[in-house]
């Protein structure tokens, strides 16, 4: 594993969110509330952890009905034009993207194959369009 989570990547991706977080020692914790108190969702970060016989990073979320991890996640990119962080994990040409957004909104893509993510988006049908949109703004962790 090359990326680990550092305090300061944990530092801009609060500000995007526009949130504080806890270090809780062994993770770092992000809470988000809608401005509407509609909506609630809690991420954890882990850096570096083991996960079965290997060591990666995993990003925990948590809502009210859902529980979802991003396991080995390989980094972030932050927009805080849109107030959304897209951690990313990829395997064997195929990412797989958790997006939070600052009003407490979460997205899930899986198993993305990578080569929609630089192709014409115009040519994929509008149930794959919004995941290649959506992991787009992952290329550049990804050429590194």
């Amino acid at each position: 594993m090359d990326f680990k989570f550092t305090r300061t990547d944990i530092e801009k991706i609060a500000k995007a969110l526009e949130i504080d977080f806890k270090d809780r020692g062994n993770n770092y914790r992000i809470s988000l509330q809608s401005e509407d108190k509609t909506r609630k969702v809690s991420m954890e970060i882990y850096s570096d952890i083991p996960i079965g016989d290997k060591r990666g990073n995993l990003i925990t979320v948590y809502t009210n009905c859902t529980h979802l991890q991003l396991h080995f996640c390989k980094g972030y990119v932050v927009s805080e034009m849109l107030g959304e962080v897209t951690f990313i994990g990829e395997n064997n040409g195929f990412l797989s993207g958790l997006i939070i957004e600052k009003n407490a909104g979460c997205s899930m893509y899986a198993n993305v194959d990578k080569e929609i993510l630089s192709g014409d988006f115009t040519t994929l049908g509008p149930e794959v369009m919004m995941s290649g949109i959506a992991l787009s703004l992952s290329e550049t962790i990804l050429e590194e």
